[in-house]
């Protein structure tokens, strides 16, 4: 059975230096850390990697990030990957579950994630997510 969850969540994005071989590189590498609240009620750590057009408002980013805390009562860790783009100020943005990364009380679990952004810079999730051992 399909279920979904939302709340707010804080996160931190933490400028990292780039790998001595792609300090010329034109990618940006970030820290990510992320407590979640609500019936997610966790912690995450991650990195990105992103990139952007300095005049077109266009860019794209990918990241990882190793959740750790409750699902609806559940203590486990699952790993969200995100994949991002910005075509000229509009984006489309992909976060799910990868596959077999449930571990704990999350074992077996999946789904996909929407980050919403307020006017007010206010961030919260949507989650919808499948265990295969959920009653």
């Amino acid at each position: 059975m399909t279920k979904r969850v939302s709340g707010p969540f804080d996160v931190k994005l933490l400028p990292m230096a780039p790998d001595a071989e792609a300090a010329r590189s034109v990618l940006g590498r970030m820290r990510i850390d992320k407590r979640f609240h609500g019936a997610l009620e966790a912690t995450s750590e991650g990195q990105m990697l992103a990139t952007r057009s300095p005049d077109k408002g266009s860019g794209g980013y990918v990241a990882l990030e190793h959740v750790t805390g409750t699902l609806d009562g559940r203590q486990g860790s699952f790993i969200l990957q995100h994949s991002g783009t910005m075509d000229r100020g509009a984006y489309s943005l992909s976060v799910t579950v990868v596959p077999d990364s449930g571990a704990g009380a999350l074992t077996g679990l999946a789904g996909s994630m929407k980050i919403i952004i307020d006017d007010k810079g206010n961030h919260s999730y949507d989650f919808e997510y499948t265990l295969a051992d959920a009653p």
